[in-house]
Parts: C-alpha cells; sequence; structure tokens
C-alpha cells in the first residue's frame, strides 16, 4: 500500500490516504484525479522518504523535502536531519528499572518530575 498526503495552499496537511500499489508510481496524479483536485506527496510509513510519516496538521517543507509536525513548545528547536523538534534540554537519564518520569516546562525550559503517589 502506498500512503500520500493532500496539502492545502499553504503546505498543510488536510488528509492522508492510502491507495494500492498498483498506482504508487504515478499515486500524485491519480489521487489527485480520484479526488478532484488537490496538491498530493508521497508519505512513508516507515519514515523511509521525506523525514517523517506526514500528520493532519503538518507541513510540507519543499527545501527540506520534509513533512515536519507542528513544534509542541515555542522554546523547542528543530533538529535538520531527522525534522523534528527537540527539546532545549535533553531528558533526564533514567535507569531501566525506574518508574521516574518527567514532563516538559515551558515556564522553566526545564523537564519535571512527575511526583506518583
Amino acid at each position: 500500500m502506498a500512503h500520500f498526503a493532500e496539502l492545502d495552499s499553504n503546505n498543510i496537511v488536510a488528509r492522508v490516504v492510502v491507495i494500492s500499489d498498483e498506482f504508487e508510481l504515478d499515486g500524485e496524479t491519480w489521487c489527485h484525479n480520484f479526488f478532484e483536485g488537490g496538491t498530493w506527496v508521497q508519505t512513508s510509513y516507515n519514515g523511509n522518504m521525506r523525514k517523517n510519516y506526514a500528520g493532519i496538521g503538518d507541513t510540507y517543507d519543499t527545501t527540506r523535502d520534509a513533512f515536519i509536525a507542528p513544534s509542541p513548545y515555542p522554546s523547542w528547536v528543530l533538529d535538520e536531519d531527522t525534522c523534528r523538534y527537540e527539546a532545549p534540554v535533553a531528558y533526564p537519564e533514567v535507569a531501566a528499572d525506574s518508574l521516574d518520569r518527567y514532563t516538559w516546562d515551558e515556564e522553566t525550559t526545564n523537564w519535571i518530575k512527575i511526583e506518583v503517589l
């Protein structure tokens, strides 16, 4: 199966569809004709093309040829290699047998431990 994302006029993903492999080689044209218009770009469920699998609300960056999800927080920065946003501070190291978990606090731009009762 092949996956294709429909883009709006601002290159924002409006929907993602799955079509038969028989149309994959000309899938963008097939989607355009079948859905009566639109701009279509192939995406890959396993991320082997265009960096990331397209999701509704993601942006297709034509320069990077990548789908990029919205930044979860204003302080997070885009990793140019993965085209994913990362926190400006690394997630704390947690031992494999630990139940410690952390959440991002935008006000302090740091991870805070979640207290488990």
